[in-house]
């Protein structure tokens, strides 16, 4: 009800705000009116209107360093980030020492990556700064920005020993040791919040995140289960929770702390896209379409809706459909190398060659480390006939993943369908050797008993060879 009274009295502000720009142009609003203004114009994205208000605003309020502050800001996303820098040095002139515009300025030199100067004014802002940790966290993000990491958790942990729900802290902190190869260390940190509060929903939450980003799962669900225990309205802790569920391979779990969330939240695609992905690993795709679906009602932008409708129509058979929504997904995110590889696999199965191996080489430059991949890759050059350009996408996956057993193996299958069997059965003892018991997956690709019992004798001989 608050709400609604709040969003009436702006939208009767803003009514009579743009009445005056058409016939009293020197009606008065007062300062706190004039933020207002400008919020609601930043808000809708109406950044034009947004400037002019801050203009007028500058002209009644001239001393107003909030307003700088905030003409600033929209002058900065104008990318106007030049204009923006000399209102707050002309301000700076005449209030020194104001935190707000050091933050502002510092805020600035941080988005044109002058790091250094973006250190310089959040440190000198410290003294006077209303909500320190935020500010600590800004000098975080700037030494992140010089990929100095560990001077980034050293403001981190001074933000969170003065605030421990800031979460954007902690969640930085957790990235930065995570990089430094530390996320280990960062259990004991935050037991010892654990044991100065032991109710603190927010430190058992984030000794969460770390559990299950180390991959200590049971661990992360009793961190998250105490967060829930103490504050049973905390919805990223159930959401969480789901997560590591999902983890875990238990999806019936999954989907029950997704919809706590979801109670508690209320709807949005990110949480719609996860109760999908739920059904769709339970098979029970119409439900999984149906939650994609509901997803991109409210985010028609939203990319992983998009890549989970093109696997659950996959998973139908529907291949060509499936096609259509992995395309879209892709130009969202042209960037996710699973994307490309599940379209290189639908367009394979509509026989759209061409279209497939290009999907599987952009999926290869952009996840050289996954071999299914590689073997996806080379089997549609296989099943064309194409034998030496399948063995050497290969030998181009062996140059990225040298361990690759199933690898070694399908290079076996492909030399010996040329007939090059001295060649295949040097390659074979070198996969045998690596894990013999993987050899069964040569059988899938041989029918005839006579090349299976010839391959057999053979592996068979290395068996009594190698137990000598």
């Amino acid at each position: 009800m608050q709400e609604e009274h709040k969003k009436k009295n702006q939208k009767e502000l803003i009514i009579k705000f743009e009445a005056s720009l058409k016939e009293s142009p020197n009606l008065y609003f007062d300062e706190e009116a004039y933020l207002d203004i400008i919020a609601y114009y930043q808000d809708h994205g109406k950044l034009k209107m947004a400037r002019k208000a801050a203009d007028l605003a500058l002209i009644s309020h001239p001393y107003s360093t909030d307003i700088v502050t905030e003409k600033a800001e929209v002058l900065t996303q104008l990318n106007m980030k030049d204009q923006a820098l000399k209102l707050l040095e002309t301000a700076l002139t005449l209030h020194p020492n104001d935190p707000d515009l050091l933050i502002q300025m510092g805020s600035l030199y941080a988005r044109r990556t002058e790091y250094k100067k973006a250190i310089d004014s959040f440190k000198m802002s410290l003294m006077r700064a209303e909500n320190k940790d935020e500010v600590l966290y800004n000098i975080g993000l700037s030494y992140q920005g010089m990929q100095k990491y560990n001077h980034a958790v050293k403001y981190y942990k001074e933000a969170i020993s003065i605030n421990i729900t800031n979460e954007r802290v902690l969640y930085e902190l957790a990235f930065c040791l995570d990089l430094l190869g530390k996320l280990e260390s960062s259990i004991d940190y935050y037991q010892q919040f654990i044991e100065k509060d032991p109710y603190s929903e927010i430190a058992w939450y984030n000794l969460g995140i770390v559990y299950n980003k180390l991959g200590y799962f049971d661990k992360a669900i009793d961190a998250y289960e105490y967060a829930i225990a103490i504050d049973d309205s905390f919805s990223s802790a159930f959401f969480n929770l789901g997560n590591v569920y999902m983890n875990k391979n238990r999806y019936d779990k999954a989907l029950a702390s997704y919809n706590d969330s979801l109670t508690l939240e209320g709807p949005s695609a990110e949480i719609y896209c996860h109760i999908g992905a739920c059904h769709e690993k339970l098979t029970e795709l119409d439900k999984a379409i149906k939650y994609y679906q509901k997803a991109l009602k409210l985010d028609q932008f939203y990319h992983e809706a998009y890549f989970g409708l093109g696997v659950s129509l996959t998973l139908r058979e529907k291949y060509h459909e499936a096609t259509h929504f992995l395309k879209k997904a892709i130009k969202l995110c042209p960037t996710n190398g699973l994307y490309w590889k599940t379209l290189g696999e639908a367009e394979s199965e509509v026989g759209n060659i061409v279209s497939a191996l290009e999907a599987f080489k952009s999926a290869a430059s952009l996840i050289p480390s996954d071999e299914g991949i590689w073997l996806d890759w080379s089997l549609v050059l296989y099943d064309q006939g194409n034998y030496q350009e399948a063995i050497e996408i290969l030998e181009q996956g062996l140059e990225e993943y040298a361990d690759s057993v199933d690898i070694h193996y399908r290079i076996v299958v492909y030399l010996m369908s040329m007939g090059h069997y001295k060649e295949a059965f040097n390659k074979l003892e070198i996969a045998l050797i690596l894990d013999f018991d993987k050899h069964v997956q040569l059988f899938e690709f041989f029918k005839n008993p006579q090349t299976q019992s010839a391959l057999f004798k053979i592996i068979e001989q290395y068996r009594k060879k190698d137990n000598k």
